[in-house]
């Protein structure tokens, strides 16, 4: 099976949108985590008056996350799925979130534009066709000093956290999302992660798109050497440090 890109992925997302929030329900501490990464981005407390992209929101388990950790802050939520969408803009949100649909490397075509605080975007990366492409994206809407979080399946590198990974996906996730129809999705899924850059690799790619203060941080419980949060912050240009 070759990975899905593109149209045929926000498709298949599209269909498994109807059970997306029911399988992630059985990962142990997933909403916590997406928290956890929210917090790293290092923004004020509350986040009064600060504009935050949430990019790749999915049905909104990261938009949550974010609302949660920077209530004061206004959110923009964007995916590629309708579906996902759909989902996500029809939970019950207080005011301050705007829902758009965008592929993530067409930002501004979309309507979305920055400057942005801060992004963050959770189980994004390793989705898209060119990482490179979209972390340029994301450095062109942040403000200067703006902030990144991507909360992302990045392996460790070693052996037994790649192993636990398939073991998880073949044991668990992958059989009941063939009952559900949607197989395809999470195989995928599965191996974009085992294909995708190591967390240290990810890091030297979001310090190519001009990001400064890289760090990769470990996420704890199961997930420790596989899920990792990769902080990074816009340097402001030589322009604007002369202001």
């Amino acid at each position: 099976m070759t990975l899905l890109r593109d149209e045929d992925l926000a498709a298949a997302f599209d269909h498994a949108s109807r059970s997306y929030d029911a399988l992630v329900a059985v990962n142990p501490g997933y909403h916590g985590q997406l928290r956890r990464s929210a917090r790293r981005l290092g923004l004020p407390r509350g986040g009064a008056g600060l504009r935050v992209l949430d990019l790749g929101c999915g049905t909104g388990a990261s938009t949550a996350a974010l609302a949660a950790v920077l209530p004061g802050a206004e959110i923009t939520a964007v995916d590629a799925s309708a579906g996902m969408l759909e989902r996500a803009a029809g939970k019950p949100w207080r005011s301050g979130v705007t829902f758009l649909r965008a592929p993530a490397e067409r930002l501004a075509g979309a309507g979305v534009h920055g400057p942005f605080d801060a992004v963050f975007a959770a189980y994004l990366m390793r989705n898209v066709t060119d990482p490179d492409a979209v972390l340029s994206a994301v450095h062109d809407v942040l403000a200067p000093g703006g902030r990144l979080a991507v909360h992302e399946y990045t392996l460790s590198g070693r052996a037994a956290h790649r192993a636990l990974w398939t073991g998880v996906c073949r044991g668990l996730v992958l059989p009941v999302a063939t009952v559900l129809g949607d197989g395809d999705l999470y195989r995928h899924l599965w191996r974009s992660v085992v294909e995708f850059d190591t967390a240290d690799r990810f890091a030297a790619r979001v310090r190519a798109a001009g990001l400064r203060d890289v760090r990769v941080l470990p996420l704890p419980g199961w997930q420790t050497g596989v899920t990792h949060t990769v902080v990074a912050r816009r340097p402001p240009t030589a322009a604007e440090n002369a202001r």
